[in-house]
C-alpha cells in the first residue's frame, strides 16, 4: 500500500508536515498570489474581483461578495452557498474544508481556522499539524471579530455575537456569544 502524500494526510485529518511537501507549498503560494491580486483590485472592478474569487474558491453560489483584505491558505477547500457575504479582514485557514451554506453573513475581522497543532512540543517543533473541517449552515450571521476553531459546526439560523470564540459545535436557531462561545438562548421566529 502506497504511503499517503502530505496533501492526502492533510485532507484526511491526519498529522502532516505542510512545509515538507512541494505540492502544498506551491498551492499555498498560488492562493497567496490570488489573494494579493484580489486585495489590490479596486472595489469598482466588480467583474475582476468575481473572476479572482471564482478561481480561488472550491465551490461557490451566485451573489458572492468577499471584501478586501481577505486571506486563505489554499482556497480550493472553501465552499460557499448562495448569497454569501464576508466583510473586511476575513481569514480562512482552509487546510480542511470550510463550508458555508446559503445566505451567510460574516462580519469584519472574522477567522475560520481548520489548522491545529499537536500539544506535544516535540511533534509541534517537527512541523507537524493537522486540519479539521468547519461547517456553517444556512442563514447564519457571525458578528465582527468571531473566531471559529478547528472541527466546529454551526447550525442553520444561528447568530454568533461579535468577538466570540467558537470552540464547540453550535445547534441551529440559537444566539451564542462569548469566549468560549456558549448558547445564550433560542431565537424566536418572530424576532427582528
Amino acid at each position: 500500500m502506497p504511503v499517503p502524500s502530505e496533501r492526502q494526510r492533510m485532507l484526511q485529518g491526519l498529522l502532516y508536515n505542510a512545509e515538507s511537501d512541494a505540492e502544498l507549498v506551491s498551492e499555498r503560494a498560488h492562493a497567496a498570489e490570488l489573494c494579493f491580486e484580489l486585495n489590490h483590485t479596486r472595489p469598482s472592478e466588480a467583474q475582476a474581483r468575481q473572476k479572482i474569487l471564482l478561481q480561488l474558491l472550491g465551490r461557490h453560489g451566485r451573489q458572492l461578495e468577499i471584501l478586501s483584505d481577505f486571506h486563505c491558505d489554499y482556497g480550493y477547500n472553501i465552499e460557499v452557498g448562495e448569497n454569501f457575504y464576508m466583510n473586511y479582514g476575513g481569514v480562512i485557514l482552509d487546510c480542511a474544508t470550510v463550508s458555508f451554506g446559503d445566505n451567510v453573513l460574516v462580519g469584519p475581522n472574522c477567522g475560520f481556522y481548520t489548522a491545529a497543532h499537536p500539544l506535544d512540543a516535540r511533534r509541534r517543533g517537527a512541523g507537524l499539524e493537522l486540519a479539521l473541517p468547519i461547517s456553517v449552515g444556512d442563514d447564519v450571521w457571525l458578528g465582527g471579530g468571531v473566531s471559529v476553531l478547528p472541527g466546529v459546526s454551526i447550525g442553520s439560523g444561528t447568530v454568533v455575537g461579535a468577538g466570540s470564540v467558537v470552540t464547540h459545535d453550535l445547534p441551529a436557531g440559537v444566539i451564542a456569544v462569548g469566549n468560549p462561545c456558549r448558547v445564550l438562548r433560542r431565537i424566536d421566529e418572530e424576532e427582528l
